[in-house]
């Protein structure tokens, strides 16, 4: 038997980075990550943009707030 990790992420409110990754910002917008490599293959298709950070991909925690209407 075999145990999945799962990970834990803090509130969107608290997190002080500039960008998080995919996982955790497909976590806070609800989607698979694989909806947000999506959106970043096909520029535009998402709310929000992706920038790279040495070849992987990042999503700005400024952005997310935006969408989720947590900008103040």
């Amino acid at each position: 038997m075999t145990t999945a990790t799962i990970q834990q992420f803090p509130p969107l409110e608290s997190v002080s980075r500039p960008a998080v990754d995919t996982a955790a910002a497909a976590y806070y917008l609800n989607r698979r990550p694989q909806t947000l490599r999506c959106w970043a293959m096909n520029s535009g298709t998402g709310p929000v943009s992706c920038i790279r950070i040495n070849g992987r991909l990042a999503w700005k925690v400024s952005d997310l707030r935006r969408v989720l209407g947590l900008a103040s």
